[in-house]
């Protein structure tokens, strides 16, 4: 018998859920972000640019990106686990693979097929938690997978910058799948078999009216482009302050690729968010991390690693608040056709990682550090003008969903 009220806090499955999908998350961002610690020391090792080095985190998350919707459609028809944990297995094959590619071109392209294999995680992971979680529940259980995505993203970077001090990018890379593929295997033991989840018949014209109901939906495509804005902004802050901490402050390759552990604000602030966002409402707890990330720009163009440092943890905890309920606000108002929802929210997300992580890398390229910044923050301040759009269309009705 299918319960139609979904796992509560207490429930065995709830928290094997809980668990997997953590470790999922652990996994799946673990592959997309495993070798932007060491975009430094593939420029050193293949000769090549900051933005040529950039690529190889583009190419994932632009080749994931193109493949999230189709993941979340067949996820409608197949069922989210089973796409998540094939998706999540190939992803790890694929990475086990690229500590062997011969030129920094051949990485690039092996990084586009990890990002096309990993795509079916993040397109379907928020729908099973929608699916499967009591709506009680939900954000906090969303809070929960984002801290697990915060974690991955942070350990895909500690574990490659902490091996360069030792061996070489290659063993960084070897050593970070193989974690991956840990975290890959306990999700196949833990995920529950889903009870509230009904096939849906695919057909072209259903999917197209399904795209198009989310599109002319004014709150989602406000949420759809404050992903694309702020994500784009954030993974560009990633990408090239390895640069500004080994040229501008002399860091060593371990100690600029350390910077990362500030995702674990991120980890602590996108569980904060959940449970925020029900006593206080989505809309204000949503400004908040905008806010946040635009408050923090100022700190980041100051010549101290100190206040560069500081100003990357805030924008972190702001940037992973947003999301944290831009992401579960999707999930809420899609009462129908919610994968196609989710993958369109994602799509938005890593479009924005992928052209405005090579925008502002040619930014940073020809006019430098401070000129990059102040593209980001143009970013930000469109992503803050579309919040407060969404919150006052959103309104009462959706504010406490």
């Amino acid at each position: 018998m299918v319960d139609q009220c979904g796992l509560r806090r207490g429930d065995p499955d709830y928290r094997r859920a809980v668990i997997a999908l953590f470790a999922i998350g652990l996994a799946s961002f673990n592959a997309i972000y495993c070798t932007q610690a060491l975009m430094p020391a593939l420029s050193d090792y293949f000769g090549a640019t900051p933005a040529m080095s950039a690529w190889t985190v583009s190419a994932a998350t632009g080749m994931l990106a193109l493949a999230i919707l189709p993941a979340s459609i067949l996820s409608e028809r197949f069922g989210r686990g089973r796409v998540m944990v094939i998706s999540s297995l190939l992803a790890v094959t694929v990475g086990a693979l690229l500590p062997f590619v011969p030129t920094i071109e051949w990485l690039i392209a092996g990084r586009a097929l990890q990002g096309l294999a990993v795509a079916g995680v993040p397109a379907t992971a928020m729908a099973y938690l929608a699916d499967e979680i009591n709506g009680i529940d939900l954000p906090r259980a969303m809070g929960q997978y984002i801290a697990g995505t915060t974690l991955g993203g942070l350990l895909s970077r500690l574990i490659p910058a902490g091996v360069l001090e030792f061996e070489s990018w290659r063993w960084g890379l070897g050593i970070n799948m193989i974690f991956a593929g840990s975290c890959a295997i306990l999700t196949v033991l833990l995920m529950p078999k889903q009870k509230r989840f009904t096939p849906k018949k695919l057909t072209i014209k259903s999917e197209i009216k399904a795209v198009w109901r989310h599109l002319t939906n004014p709150t989602m495509l406000g949420l759809f482009a404050i992903a694309f804005l702020l994500m784009g902004a954030f993974v560009s802050l990633y990408d090239y302050l390895g640069y500004r901490l080994a040229d501008d402050f002399g860091f060593s390759p371990g100690l600029a690729g350390s910077v990362f552990i500030l995702y674990l604000v991120g980890t602590f602030t996108s569980g904060w968010a959940g449970g925020a966002a029900v006593k206080a409402g989505r809309a204000k707890i949503l400004m908040l991390g905008i806010t946040s990330c635009l408050i923090a720009l100022p700190l980041i163009t100051i010549n101290s690693p100190v206040t560069t440092i500081m100003g990357t943890a805030i924008f972190t905890g702001g940037f992973f608040i947003a999301h944290s309920i831009a992401s579960g606000w999707v999930g809420a108002l899609a009462r129908k056709d919610r994968a196609e929802a989710t993958g369109m929210y994602l799509t938005a997300y890593y479009l924005g990682s992928s052209i405005v992580g090579v925008v502002s890398g040619l930014v940073f390229h020809n006019w430098g550090w401070i000129a990059m910044i102040i593209f980001l923050a143009a970013s930000v301040i469109a992503a803050a003008l579309t919040g407060i759009y969404v919150a006052r269309n959103a309104g009462r009705q959706y504010s406490k969903q």
